[in-house]
Parts: C-alpha cells; sequence; structure tokens
C-alpha cells in the first residue's frame, strides 16, 4: 500500500482509479498532451458524496422536515467541510499537478482539496461499492456530525450573537485568535470573542471559522455582558447620545 492507500485504510484492486483521482487538469494543460484528470470523478463523487449524507441525516433525524435537512446537508457537503477531509488526509502532497498550478499553491487552494476529495470518494466507490465508500465518507464526518446534534440548525451562532450585542452598542464583537496547533492536515484552533472590553466566549475547531463558531455559541450561552457592570454605562451613554445629550 502506497502512504495514501495506509491513511484512507483501503487498498486499490484497480490503482488506475488512484491515479486518475489525484491527476489535477492542470498537468494536461500545462504538458498539452492527453492525460486523463479527476474532473469526472469529482462528478461522480459529489453524487456519492450527497446521497451517503441525505441517507444519514434522514435516519438520524426522522424528525425533521425537508428543509432543516437541506442546511444540515449543505454545512456537512461545503467546500470547506471537504477541504478540512482532505487536509486531514494530507491529500495535496499526492495530487499530480502542473508547475505553474503548485508554484501558486494549488495544494492548498480549497477548491482543488475539495474536488480531489470527491474525486478520491468516487474511485473508491468505483473500486469497491457503496458502503465502502459510505463508511469512509461517514469516519472522516464523525467530527462534524457530532456537531450537528449540539449546535442549532436554524441560527447562524455569530450573526445571532452580533444582533443582540448591536442592539445595546454599535460595536461588533471581534474574535480573536489565542492559538493553533497540530500536523498541518489536522490543526486544531483556539479563537476568543470579545466586545466593548468583555471576553464573552471561547471555542475551538479544526477551521478559524469553525473555533468561531464554537466562541459564539459559549457567548450565547452564557451571556456573561448581562452580568458586567460596564453593561449599565454602555446603556447610559446609549441613552444619552439618544437623546442629544
Amino acid at each position: 500500500m502506497n502512504p495514501l492507500e495506509e491513511r484512507i485504510g483501503h487498498k486499490f484492486r484497480n490503482s488506475l482509479l488512484l491515479a486518475e483521482a489525484l491527476t489535477h487538469p492542470s498537468l494536461g494543460h500545462e504538458t498539452q498532451r492527453h492525460h486523463f484528470d479527476n474532473q469526472r470523478l469529482e462528478f461522480l463523487g459529489d453524487a456519492v458524496l450527497q446521497l451517503v449524507m441525505t441517507e444519514h441525516l434522514y435516519t438520524l433525524f426522522p424528525r425533521e422536515a425537508e428543509g432543516r435537512l437541506t442546511k444540515l446537508r449543505s454545512r456537512l457537503v461545503s467546500r470547506e467541510a471537504l477541504r478540512a477531509h482532505a487536509l486531514r488526509l494530507d491529500l495535496g502532497q499526492f495530487l499530480m499537478m502542473g508547475r505553474g498550478e503548485e508554484a501558486s499553491g494549488g495544494r492548498e487552494r480549497t477548491s482543488t482539496l475539495a474536488d480531489a476529495f470527491e474525486a478520491l470518494l468516487g474511485a473508491i466507490y468505483l473500486d469497491t461499492n457503496l458502503e465502502t465508500a459510505r463508511r469512509f465518507v461517514l469516519t472522516l464526518a464523525a467530527i462534524d456530525l457530532a456537531q450537528l446534534e449540539v449546535e442549532p440548525i436554524d441560527i447562524n451562532p455569530k450573526g445571532h450573537l452580533q444582533e443582540l450585542l448591536q442592539a445595546i452598542s454599535p460595536r461588533s464583537p471581534v474574535y480573536e485568535l489565542l492559538s493553533e496547533s497540530g500536523p498541518e492536515h489536522e490543526k486544531t484552533f483556539v479563537v476568543r470573542v470579545v466586545w466593548e472590553g468583555m471576553a464573552l466566549g471561547e471555542g475551538a475547531g479544526r477551521s478559524k471559522k469553525q473555533a468561531e463558531t464554537a466562541a459564539a455559541l459559549q457567548a450565547m450561552q452564557s451571556k456573561c455582558w448581562q452580568k458586567n457592570a460596564t453593561l449599565e454605562s454602555i446603556q447610559a451613554n446609549q441613552a444619552a447620545s439618544s437623546a442629544g445629550v
């Protein structure tokens, strides 16, 4: 097994499928030779991913309506979610691409990594069956799926927090990166949300966006701004300003 096969826990019976999944279109464009690339497998992998996530969510949330299930699925199949899966596999280092594409940061580009992940999923599906592809996807998405069960479905935590705070003061909350740790393909980010000099909450995640969301959720749960003495002075200043004092 090559290193990538060891990471995904699957030895390809048809090694050409793996090669195709890892071939970026830029390779053929740059060499001006006919090369297969991963675009067709990406098309197939996208369909497999949609089916697996749709079926899993349908079973996991038996009482949710179609609209909510669609919102949940969109989080699981977003470009950022697929990029995170690709980074966990360190997929970028295995891609075959043109020198120009690589020099411009192609191995780290979100769209490239997301497409490559879908192509890899399509290759696994063709090399085995739907059940193997399902296990592969759901194992990688286990953390994201767990978060769906604890995070609100219908609200954007950061947006909702901002609305709550701007009803008190026009200033927006600020998200500060406290730390990032771990290997490149599996980093953990810790973020703190601050408003009017108050630290409202902290959160961790596999991306800055995920950590900011977690921090906003903690802030809304604790609502520590309601317990802070400076809130009264903020509200008093706001009232004075409105009265033209």
